[in-house]
Formats: C-alpha cells, sequence, structure tokens
C-alpha cells in the first residue's frame, strides 16, 4: 500500500529514517528555497528518488490536505513491528525497557502529538490496539513532526491481552486514571522496565485494561476542569521517567 506523506519536517524524517520504501518525492513548482527543502532534495537524491514538480492544485489534489507546505513523499505503508523489535532496542541502549501503550487513542492530534514526546524521551516502543484506535497515517506523521518514522510501533487486536503479555516479561504497568486508589505521579518509583498506558480522550482506559494495570497514576488538578487532554498527561508522566532515570 502507498501512501502520499506531507509537510517538510515529516517527509524530511521519513528520508532520513529510511525506514519506508520511496517511490517519489513531490514539490509545489516555483516552492521558494529553504534549508529543509534543499536538505529533502539533497536526501531525495542520495537515496536515488525520482523529484518531480506540480502545479498547487494538482498537488492540493494529490495530498488532500492544505498543510502540505509544498512537499509530498509517495511512500510505502508505515512499517509497524512486533513487540520484540522493541525489547531488543532497549537491551541495545543498555536501558530498562519504556514503552507507551495507547488505549483507543482517535485524535490524530493526540496521537502525533504523544508520538512526538515518546520520540523525544527514549521510549523504546509504542502499542496500539488496531480496531477503534487511530493507527499511523500521513496526518499522524505530519502532527507528530515526522517523530514517529523514527520510533517503533506494533498493532495489537487485543490492548489487555498485550498488557499481559508485558508483565510476563517483567514490565511493570502503570495506567494514567484519576480515580479512587490513584497514587500521585511523582511517588511512584517508574525507573524499572516500565508500559505507561494512556487512555482514549472521552473516557479514559476501559475497565479491562484498568483492571490489568499494577498501578494507576494520577496528576495533581487544582483548578475547576478535573481532567487534562491524554497527550498532555501522557506527556508529563513521560517526562516524570526520564526525571527518575537521570538521564
Amino acid at each position: 500500500m502507498r501512501e502520499i506523506l506531507y509537510s517538510r519536517q515529516a517527509v524530511r524524517e521519513s528520508l532520513r529514517a529510511r525506514r519506508r520504501q520511496f517511490f517519489k518525492v513531490w514539490l509545489l513548482k516555483g516552492i521558494e528555497p529553504s534549508p529543509l527543502v534543499d536538505e529533502i532534495v539533497t536526501l531525495a537524491g542520495t537515496l536515488k528518488i525520482p523529484v518531480g514538480t506540480l502545479a498547487r492544485g494538482d498537488l492540493d489534489a494529490l495530498v488532500d490536505n492544505p498543510g502540505h507546505q509544498g512537499v509530498a513523499l509517495e511512500a510505502s505503508g508505515y512499517p509497524y513491528v512486533r513487540t520484540e523489535a522493541m525489547f531488543d532496542l532497549a537491551a541495545e541502549h543498555k536501558e530498562a525497557p519504556l514503552f507507551l501503550l495507547l488505549d483507543l487513542i482517535q485524535d490524530v492530534r493526540n496521537l502525533g502529538t504523544l508520538m512526538r514526546t515518546a520520540e523525544a524521551v527514549g521510549v523504546h516502543g509504542i502499542i496500539l490496539q488496531e480496531r477503534r484506535a487511530a493507527g499511523i497515517t500521513p496526518a499522524v506523521a505530519n502532527t507528530s513532526a515526522g517523530a514517529v518514522e523514527h520510533l517503533l510501533v506494533a498493532q495489537v487486536a487485543n490492548l489487555s491481552q498485550a498488557i499481559e503479555q508485558l508483565k510476563a516479561a517483567d514490565v511493570w504497568i502503570a495506567g494514567l486514571e484519576y480515580a479512587s486508589g490513584a497514587q500521585l505521579y511523582t511517588e511512584v518509583d517508574l525507573n524499572g522496565p516500565l508500559g505507561v498506558v494512556v487512555g482514549s480522550e472521552g473516557s479514559g482506559l476501559r475497565r479491562l485494561v484498568r483492571e490489568h494495570c499494577d498501578w494507576l497514576l494520577m496528576l495533581p488538578m487544582h483548578g475547576m476542569i478535573n481532567s487534562l487532554n491524554a497527550s498532555v498527561a501522557g506527556s508529563v508522566v513521560l517526562y516524570e521517567v526520564v526525571r527518575q532515570r537521570g538521564r
């Protein structure tokens, strides 16, 4: 399956990561030179990818998104991996495994933001459920500023079963939930092998997913609103992991 990636950051990072098969780079006819555009053209030359130009109307039609910034990339679909590859990456870096599990996140902006944070803090892998959740689309590549191109992402049929498999491999699971019995996120030891579970935008963690967690973590709330955006909450906890691990 082929996809059309778009925006300068997403296209550049995909070319830098070299994890997809590339077919053609498209530039807006008469595009203004810039360091990012020059780098994309240079990468395309290094990888022997043909570069073509399109008039604005044709490029708009190809991408079907006005935010393409004059750049598009025709490439193969996103290269999902198995969770074993994530453990291998942690072992290669000689680090305790750190996974991000997303329980039916559907907003591509939240997903992209979480992907960008995950790449920045050195998460070894992200696990998504295949059905009823957003997958890695060109829109997610764009909102993550291309960060997802450098991440290992697995899709699983059942997130609760995936959690149990991680626990069998001695990974502790911490779910984000502002609920009775939840512990303040700064008061839990997050140094060992860890999976952080972030719930969906509307209903948070599903009951079965919540019951499979070893701990529930909460962020303090002092205002009138009693919940945080999923990507904000997930990002805060991931950076707490970084702080505790002294990276």
